[in-house]
Order: C-alpha cells, then structure tokens, then sequence
C-alpha cells in the first residue's frame, strides 16, 4: 500500500505546476494563495476535527505559518506568475541543494567532495535553464523572476529545518499553520486591495492547488515515507520531468532543450549530495 501512495503523490505533484501557471491566468498569486489556504484549511480542518486540541505547542504555528504557506507560496506563485512554468518549477526544484547549503551554517555539517560537488552540479543546472542555455553571457530574461524561483527554494528549505523538531502530527500541524497562515493570508490581501471572486476557472484551479498541492499530497507522501522511505525517496526524482511533460501537455509550453538537460544535472546534484 505504501507504494500506491507514493505513486500517487508523484503523479499528483507533477500536475501541479501546470495547474499553478493555468490558474494564474485568471489571478494574481495572492489571489490565488488566498483560495488555495482556504482549501487546505476546510481539509485539514475536517481530518483534524475530532482530535482537535488546543495545546501550547500548536503555538509554533503562528511563525511557521508566516513561512508557509504566507511566505512561501506567495513568492513561488509569483515566480509561476513572471516565468515559464518548466523554469519557474526547475528553480524550485533546487530546494534540496539550498537544504544542504543552510545545514552548513545552521546544523554545522561540513559538506565533503561529493556533496560539493553535487552542489556545482546542480546550481549550474539552475544557471542553464535560468539562461536558457546561454551561460557563458548569463542573459536572464526575467532577473526578478529568476530570484524568485530560487528564493522559493531558500524559504522551503528553510521551512523544512524549523520543521525538524516538531513532532506534532501531520493533520494537526498542517491545520494549525493552515489556519495561522490563513488569517496572515486574508490580512495582507485585503490590506493590497486584492480580495475578489474570481472567474470560475480560476476558483476551480485555486481549489486543486489546496487540494493537491498543498493538502491531500502530503497526507499520501506521509504515509507512503512512512512505509518504504527508499522506495518513495527515489520515486520523487521523477515528479519534475513528468511535470514537464504536464507542462507541455496541458499548459502549451513548448519544453526547451536546456530545461530537460538544467533539470537532469538539478537531479543529479541532489543525488550526489546526498549523505551517504
């Protein structure tokens, strides 16, 4: 059964750039992370009503819910927004690397030569689908947008860390920083002028990314972790390309060279660095 669930959840997370870029049409990303947080929380809400509990440690949630889904979202949505769906989910992809970057600092792990490596590898992969294969004259052709695909990763490895040490279970955790995240949310979209009902296209869109990528994925991840860790951890190299086959499949874009090969040494560099 564990397999199933981590067959599911890749399948799920590959559709789900192609549905950040589709929704994205019809709003802007914080109209959209308003919908989408809103989603997960009636979810999550409904999953955690009968063990719910308020305690003094679902008060971690208040900052965690700054970081996600506020922060996170909001910046990778934006890049989604500025850049092509195959670049913008490529630069996200890159959150393994930066993980291993902020344990160098924050958890004191000397990397070796592999890891380094690995790391080299895989940022001059970003660089190559970041300039469309032009490296040698670094030509960005959305400097902002590539910050912010790269600055989704930094908030989601950084989010990953704080999350080392809470053992709170999934269902009340993911409600609690839903619902923190959700007041956070609806304060700075009403504050920017951005609360609208939007096209019903958008509004269908917005409840599959709650559903799917911030919501039911998880809880299929978590169980699917929880029964063969080797078997899913590999399984999830295969989400971005398959992602790119949605991308073009569903969202139109035609997939340049430079991604597929950006994206293969992404891959590679994170399974380079690694600990062995």
């Amino acid at each position: 059964m564990s397999k199933k669930h981590a067959v599911g959840a890749v399948l799920l997370w590959a559709t789900v750039a192609s549905a950040f870029k589709l929704s994205l049409r019809y709003m802007n990303p914080l109209q959209l992370l308003f919908y989408a947080s809103l989603t997960s929380l009636i979810l999550f809400g409904i999953l955690y009503a009968r063990e719910f509990t308020p305690r003094r440690e679902n008060l971690r949630s208040a900052y965690l819910g700054l970081i996600n889904p506020l922060l996170y979202y909001t910046v990778l949505f934006s890049a989604y927004d500025r850049l092509p769906a195959q670049e913008a989910q490529a630069l996200n992809y890159t959150w393994p690397l930066m993980l291993v970057l902020l344990s160098i600092p924050l958890l004191g792990k000397r990397p070796g030569a592999r890891t380094a490596f690995g790391l080299l590898l895989g940022f001059f992969g970003a660089i190559l689908v970041a300039t469309k294969g032009n490296v040698a004259g670094l030509n960005f052709t959305d400097p902002i947008g590539v910050a912010l695909g790269l600055g989704s990763a930094v908030v989601w490895a950084s989010y990953w860390l704080l999350n080392l040490r809470d053992e709170r279970p999934l269902a009340e955790k993911m409600f609690w920083n839903f619902l923190f995240g959700f007041v956070y949310v609806s304060i700075v979209v009403v504050a920017t002028g951005n609360f609208t009902v939007p096209p019903v296209e958008g509004l269908a869109g917005a409840i599959y990314v709650g559903l799917f990528e911030m919501g039911v994925t998880f809880l299929l991840w978590y169980r699917a972790v929880e029964g063969d860790m080797a078997f899913a951890s590999n399984l999830a190299y295969l989400v971005p390309f398959m992602s790119l086959f949605f991308i073009s499949l569903v969202v139109g874009e035609s997939i340049a060279p430079a991604t597929v090969l950006g994206l293969a040494m992404i891959v590679g560099g994170i399974i380079l660095g690694r600990e062995q």
